[in-house]
């Protein structure tokens, strides 16, 4: 529902986060307790439901380079238009460690294992760092020029602190960069920069909206009481409705 309301509105490009798939599908932290299968599902409903290129972040790739080539293959299948690879070492290891990223020679690895699996060479297959917050920007450098070399088509990054570490990153390497966390630099241009992830407000949003609406009605506000519902009208459109009453008139004669 959210990503045809996005296409609605005219957004130019959606995004399934793994959180946000995490708690759509099992209404659960982002702790990696997903599973491709789950992932590749839910990328699949929403390109039945919109019109929108969908960018699918598949995490780590579920596993080992091998696991990667499988989600790779499983995401192409659901019709998505881009997915994201990182070099973050998941799920958690076990013990009191932080987050860390995996060797650069794995994160080639999984790379090279994404690229091989792709069937469609327009399905855009982006590296994802987070060195920028985990090792630094010499570290991060050396991460994206690797992954670049090897012919990915996009570098993520997350963490991003400022407008000299994007300068240094974009002078680089010559690929789209897509950028997250870094709402401290507005959406304004930036060098190099194609897409710029805002966080997951509309899913916290509708989370805040349907405790609220429950809470009243247990509290015994009366549904027509209820603050913030949409207009008929509304729920007309993003449910397609009009769609629906053509349809049956023209094939079961109601």
């Amino acid at each position: 529902m959210s990503a045809r309301i996005a296409w609605d509105l005219g957004f130019e490009i959606g995004v399934l986060a793994g959180s946000t798939a995490s708690l759509a599908v099992l209404g659960a932290p982002d702790l990696i307790v997903l599973t491709l299968t789950e992932l590749a599902e839910q990328a699949r409903r929403i390109g039945r439901a919109a019109g929108l290129p969908l960018l699918v972040d598949a995490d780590h790739g579920y596993g080992n380079a091998l696991n990667v080539m499988r989600t790779v293959q499983e995401l192409e299948t659901a019709g998505v238009a881009a997915l994201t690879i990182e070099d973050t070492e998941l799920p958690r290891p076990f013990g009191p460690v932080g987050t860390r990223l995996l060797p650069l020679d794995e994160g080639i690895g999984k790379i090279k294992a994404a690229l091989a699996a792709r069937v469609d060479p327009a399905l855009v297959v982006v590296a994802r760092t987070g060195a920028l917050a985990l090792t630094g920007l010499d570290d991060a450098v050396i991460r994206v020029r690797a992954y670049a070399a090897l012919g990915a088509d996009a570098i993520f990054l997350t963490g991003l602190q400022d407008l000299a570490q994007l300068d240094a990153i974009a002078g680089a390497v010559k690929l789209p960069l897509i950028i997250a966390g870094s709402n401290n630099l507005g959406i304004q241009a930036l060098p190099g920069v194609r897409i710029t992830l805002q966080g997951h407000q509309p899913i916290m949003a509708a989370v805040k909206a349907t405790y609220a609406a429950l809470k009243a009605l247990r509290d015994g506000v009366t549904p027509g009481s209820l603050p913030g519902l949409p207009s008929e009208a509304l729920v007309r459109q993003v449910t397609r409705r009009e769609d629906y009453d053509g349809w049956m008139q023209r094939f079961l004669q109601c």
